[in-house]
């Protein structure tokens, strides 16, 4: 096996990879049962107990 097969071996499934991964991160994102858990940190940002200054 010489260096060029090693390098286009490693792109090709390299891609895939990332691929394979970015489908499983979309996945995760937009299941139903994890819909509470994003909601909680959209709103969390909001908090009224977060303002700079309180609590120093």
């Amino acid at each position: 096996m010489d260096h060029e097969t090693l390098v286009g071996f490693s792109k090709s499934w390299g891609l895939f990879y990332l691929i394979i991964f970015a489908i499983g991160v979309l996945v995760y994102a937009f299941w139903p049962s994890n819909r509470k858990r994003f909601d909680r940190a959209k709103k969390s940002i909001l908090d009224k107990d977060d303002r700079p200054g309180e609590g120093e």
